[in-house]
């Protein structure tokens, strides 16, 4: 059982640096970052999106089944980060012009979904090990896979909305260490944790839709150039191909 309990944490720790991937950005001058960071605020939406369709969505249904109920689960999620955003705006336009961020609130929100996104991957790990440590490291390997171009989006809207580079990698960073709590409450539940992850999964699908859809895809229309509209579908379907060869290590 030790075993378990180390590996489980090894596994997780190892999927959370996974967030600071961007820190091979650092090499360049920020100015020249921020001129293509279109790009990766495109491929975010494709990955969102593929991930909200192509895995979220699916892996749910086995559990649900009733498609109506699914689909209140997704509404609902969508709801709630509408009232979240909301309320960012709300809390934005309230402080004190001293105190207030040029942050857009699409970036703390990024944070929340992917923050659940992660806590559910903790649960998931946690629970793969429970049934071998073979089933565990293949586990965390197809998450690890699964989360890089995931993570590179999340850098690239967390710098979109107004962040440096170095704190855009902090808060990316500190979502991705909560599947650590969620790999945590996996090994104190046992397998009554698996169904904890799946009723989880609608919840972070409808803030993933709703991130890409609300926020995201109305920033790319600002671009108008034909170049630049091309190179956006280009990553979007980058975004979604990536989630799509994933399936295979489902």
């Amino acid at each position: 059982m030790i075993s378990i309990y180390f590996y489980s944490i090894i596994s997780v720790l190892v999927v959370s640096l996974v967030s600071l991937f961007g820190v091979f950005t650092l090499s360049l001058k920020e100015v020249i970052l921020r001129k293509y960071i279109f790009l990766l605020v495109s491929l975010a939406v494709g990955a969102l999106l593929g991930d909200a369709f192509i895995h979220l969505i699916p892996e749910a249904f086995e559990v649900f089944g009733n498609p109506t109920q699914l689909s209140i689960a997704i509404i609902a999620g969508i709801l709630i980060f509408f009232i979240l955003e909301k309320f960012l705006h709300w809390h934005h336009h309230h402080i004190d012009d001293e105190e207030k961020e040029k942050v857009h609130p699409v970036g703390k929100m990024v944070l929340v979904s992917d923050g659940v996104h992660n806590f559910i991957d903790g649960l998931i790990i946690g629970v793969s090990y429970l049934a071998g440590v073979e089933v565990g490291i293949a586990t965390t390997i197809a998450i690890i896979l699964h989360e890089i171009p995931q993570e590179i989006g999340d850098f690239g809207i967390l710098m979109h909305s107004g962040y440096t580079v170095k704190r855009a990698l902090w808060l990316n960073f500190v979502s991705a260490i909560i599947a650590v709590f969620g790999t945590g409450l996996a090994l104190v539940l046992g397998n009554a944790s698996e169904l904890l992850a799946v009723l989880l999964l609608p919840f972070a699908a409808g803030g993933f839709i709703y991130i890409a859809m609300s926020d995201l895809i109305p920033e790319m229309h600002k671009m108008t150039r034909v170049k630049h509209s091309f190179l956006q579908l280009f990553a979007i379907i980058i975004g979604i191909g990536a989630m799509m060869l994933l399936l295979g290590l489902e």
